[in-house]
């Protein structure tokens, strides 16, 4: 990497380091240990070379809280020079470190032996990356210095290595903040200090600097571009071989780059998402009479873009073939290890967690990811589009060589990982704003056109991807890009005329999503950040998503317009709860697979979709019959069969609790390849009663293989029902009494009692009770009554911080790691990715006469509560209260002594009482929130 450090790499200032003693540096470089070490594995599979030894493990370690002025004076005296010990490659302050992060800056040090087989080669120590400022020292003597945070280096130990012995390594690392300091999001757990694997390697006098492979499609071959560290010599021949083809070439003396095309067959093997090849490769550089041996591997396919077949809708292409994206944003983030996985393992999960979702991309962050993570997106077949983590100052000098290093740096490590398509080279214009005369943050012309000259730089570095001068948000836009992609985050009922507004804004010469009078060309329109997260003002932190998430998806697969989507997020973060699974890469639960049997989020990204409805829950009255709209979404050219079945089902529960089947039928639909279009919408009746009915969807081909699942529901019956009713049900005489869950009698609670959603929903915290009164029909008497039962969905409530009578501040810039938030601080979360349940027991009593105990499990959020998501307000500056919640159905019969009572007092006494054993309280739903269509109910079957 000699080219890469060329004016980076310089003696250290701060003169000869005292030697470190045995007895306070550990000892651990030698091979035979590797499996005892984190991350064993070799850090770069697209770069291996047989003689290297990993120094990843337990070092010595101390804090520098003097500043850059500190030099020698900790390694006067063992062994308080050293006092803690840290275990790399991760990060000071992550708990797999095992150190705090007390400091900015941080010393390392350890006994070191390279092997002596090594003697009379190139020695280095490459770090994979280090955060912020390197500076090296073997034995007290000077071996170089880096600066950036996220790209690998090299310092070479040549001339200070003795092969055989054990020398002293000694590293010091500055992590002290600068407003040019790139620092992506560090706020969910800062990037300090190493962390990627640290290791030694032997090379020859001459070796391979570096090389990209360049696949020709066309040509079925593939054009390797080395280059060598040094001038070769005369006698300096190439050689490649991959999969049984091999080529060599002689390389000019004095030469330092080389090229060689390797024909691949009649039949090469694409890279692709449905088959993602490799082709393992050798590179031989033989000059000199020493080789160096390189193992690597590389993707046969093409990125570009192509117009959709029959649409012409302009989109991302692979191998020429158009690619319908459905994304991730990965914040490649991890509690334990904050920037570094726990494993190898960890990091090939991170790419399965998508795989399963039935995703075909991931975003990584502002963060360059680590190589072995990019090496499971090349095997398993993921796309990635891979950001240049961004500063947070003025785009100053200082910041754009910083930005410059780190996107060199990234490009030249990464080119050749097949799955990478897309280059984002800023994000939301983080680290692009200037102070104006007035103190205003404003994106300046002369900045624009720098950046437009590094999406310049960025295609000249890399001509076969793609690549975007900025990620745009919030009134911001594109200068040139390859991708008119924008960001957009919106409660669920926006999504539509949002589409619809790009869809008809976008087109060749159109200004909208661009700055500065630049034009659109044509290029593939993406969603490159979307959700509910910070749709909601204040964002919505932990809430459930998954209602959400179900009709903004219905609404992208009805605009074909709009080339694919990426959602926030793939895991959880520390201010951001909305990913897929929780930051420990638990999953969770959506609810989806019983409001239609066996459906997961995998049918919301199938290639063959039927859309159905307009949102996922639609007003409707009593006995109406609702024309339900269809749309078939078939962006593939996979071809299941010329016809497909639509199966359909009205299915839900009424507002006496009974589960019910109102209808059945089905649909043909034709297949077509890349079809994208509305189908004749489909006639359902509605129940006659208040209920929550569920239109099932599953779409199968003509051997009956299930292709995708879908559902919408309807909120039947609106306005408050009647207090008192007398109805006739499966051949049944009742007098059905009910109360509004805020129409409490009494109450009384140790902690809090309150109301959501308007009133449509009461919530006691602590131990304590609510007790509703329901008048005695005048003309009923005890006998007349065959049996009795009481119904009504509880909860188990949660007393969060925002919930607490002082109420809660949150505080801190979260991205930026200067603080950090508890959930239930948000005033719109309802946290649902806790794994602790908060459960209660509510005992009913009627009259004072028991009637029984039951347990609540929770008060949870997720889509199953579809009457607590329909109450929310749509609002200019939305909040939300208690979204997504919902209870569980408790029945149980009226003793014959309540009903006695009852009459004689002439009311229904109801106390529903928790005494506090357990930690959760209580919360009592209506037929407007939660999940079942009911307010607290007494049914009286009537002789």
């Amino acid at each position: 990497m000699k080219s890469l450090l060329a004016g980076l790499v310089t003696a250290c200032c701060l003169g000869a380091v005292a030697v470190v003693t045995a007895a306070e540096v550990p000892s651990a470089a030698v091979v035979d240990q590797a499996t005892a070490i984190p991350l064993p594995e070799h850090p770069r599979p697209d770069l291996r070379r047989a003689d290297w030894v990993n120094l990843n493990g337990t070092w010595a370690f101390r804090f520098d809280s003097a500043g850059a002025g500190e030099s020698a004076r900790w390694f006067d005296t063992a062994p308080s020079g050293f006092p803690l010990r840290i275990t790399v490659p991760y990060s000071w302050g992550s708990p797999l470190s095992g150190v705090r992060d007390d400091a900015d800056i941080g010393w390392y040090a350890r006994r070191v032996r390279v092997p002596a087989g090594w003697k009379g080669r190139r020695v280095f120590l490459v770090v994979g990356a280090s955060d912020w400022r390197t500076t090296g020292w073997l034995d007290g003597q000077p071996i170089g210095s880096f600066q950036g945070g996220y790209t690998p280096f090299e310092l070479e130990l040549t001339k200070l290595a003795r092969p055989g012995e054990e020398q002293r390594l000694v590293l010091r690392v500055d992590d002290t903040p600068h407003p040019f300091k790139l620092e992506g999001k560090q706020g969910y757990g800062k990037a300090r200090g190493f962390w990627q694997t640290v290791y030694l390697e032997a090379r020859p006098a001459v070796y391979v600097d570096s090389f990209e492979f360049h696949p020709d499609l066309p040509g079925k071959r593939v054009e390797a571009v080395v280059r060598l560290s040094d001038p070769a010599s005369a006698d300096a021949t190439f050689h490649l071989e991959a999969e049984g083809s091999e080529g060599r070439v002689a390389v000019p003396k004095g030469g330092r780059e080389v090229r060689l095309t390797l024909p691949l067959g009649e039949h090469p093997r694409l890279w692709s998402l449905e088959d993602p090849f490799l082709y393992d490769a050798t590179l031989t550089l033989t000059t000199g009479g020493t080789e160096d041996v390189v193992k690597t591997y590389f993707g046969f396919r093409s990125i570009g873009r192509a117009p959709l077949p029959g649409l012409g809708h302009p989109y991302v292409a692979l191998n020429g073939r158009p690619v319908y994206l459905q994304m991730t944003l990965d914040q490649g983030w991890h509690p334990q290890g904050y920037y570094t996985w726990p494993s190898d393992a960890a990091m090939r999960e991170e790419i399965l967690i998508a795989r399963r979702l039935g995703l075909n991309a991931i975003r990584t962050h502002v963060k360059v990811e680590l190589p072995r993570k990019l090496y499971w997106a090349d095997r398993l077949g993921m796309l990635v589009m891979s950001d240049v983590p961004n500063s947070w100052g003025p785009p100053d000098a200082a910041m754009k060589q910083e930005w410059e290093t780190a996107l060199r740096g990234m490009v030249r490590r990464d080119f050749n990982h097949p799955a990478i398509f897309s280059w984002v080279l800023f994000n939301e214009q983080w680290g692009l704003l200037s102070k104006d005369p007035a103190g205003r943050e404003v994106y300046l012309p002369e900045t624009q056109a720098w950046v437009a000259s590094r999406y310049e730089l960025a295609k000249q570095l890399d001509p076969t991807r793609l690549a975007e001068d900025d990620s745009p948000c919030c009134g911001g836009g594109h200068v040139t890009t390859d991708l008119n992609s924008w960001h957009m985050y919106l409660p669920g009922w926006r999504w539509k005329e949002t589409l619809d507004e790009a869809e008809a804004k976008t087109f060749p010469g159109s200004t909208w999503n661009y700055l500065g009078g630049h034009r659109q060309d044509g290029a593939p329109m993406l969603n490159s950040e979307c959700g509910d997260v910070w749709g909601y003002e204040g964002s919505t932190g932990d809430v459930d998503w998954s209602f959400e998430y179900h009709a903004m998806i219905d609404e992208f697969r009805r605009h074909p317009k709009v080339a694919g989507w990426l959602y926030t997020e793939h895991h959880d973060v520390i201010n951001e709860w909305n990913g897929y699974v929780r930051a420990d890469r638990t999953p969770k639960d959506t609810g989806l697979g019983e409001l239609m049997p066996g459906m997961t989020l995998r049918d919301l990204h199938a290639p063959f979709y039927v859309a159905v409805g307009s949102y996922p829950a639609t007003p409707a009255n009593p006995g109406e019959t609702v024309s339900v709209p269809l749309w078939a979404s078939f962006l593939t050219d996979v071809s299941p069969g010329p016809e497909l079945t639509l199966r359909l089902a009205l299915v839900g529960v009424d507002d006496l609790g009974r589960e019910r089947t109102w209808w059945t039928g089905e649909r043909k639909v034709p297949f077509a390849p890349w079809a994208s279009h509305a189908l004749e919408p489909v006639a359902v009746t509605m129940p006659e009663r208040r209920a929550v009915a569920v239109l099932r969807a599953s779409l199968e081909d003509a051997a009956g293989r299930l292709l995708q699942r879908n559902f919408t529901t309807f909120v039947v019956g609106e306005g408050a029902s009647a207090r008192e009713e007398a109805v006739n049900v499966d051949g049944r005489r009742l007098r059905v009494l009910r109360a509004a869950p805020n129409a409490v009698s009494a109450a009384r609670w140790s902690l809090r009692d309150w109301t959501a959603m308007d009133g449509r929903k009461r919530d006691g915290a602590g131990a304590g009770w609510f007790e509703y009164r329901l008048p005695w029909p005048k003309d009923l008497r005890p006998e007349d009554v065959a049996s009795a039962s009481f119904l009504a969905e509880l909860g188990a409530k949660q007393l969060f911080a925002k919930d607490r009578p002082q109420g809660a501040k949150v505080e801190g810039d979260f991205m930026r790691g200067q603080g950090t938030v508890d959930p239930g601080l948000n005033p719109n979360a309802y946290p649902m990715t806790d794994t602790k349940t908060w459960p209660s027991a509510v005992r009913v009593s009627v009259n004072d006469v028991p009637a029984g105990v039951f347990d609540l499990p929770d008060d949870p959020a997720d889509h199953r509560g579809v009457l607590s998501w329909w109450s929310q307000k749509r609002e200019e500056r939305p909040h939300l209260s208690e979204a997504g919640s919902y209870g569980y159905l408790v029945t149980t019969a009226l003793p014959a002594a309540a009903l006695e009572a009852a009459a004689r007092e002439g009311a229904i006494v109801i106390r529903l009482q928790v005494d506090g054993a357990l930690p959760g309280g209580l919360a009592v739903y209506g037929e407007s929130s939660g999940r079942y269509p009911l307010d607290p109910t007494v049914a009286l079957t009537l002789n």
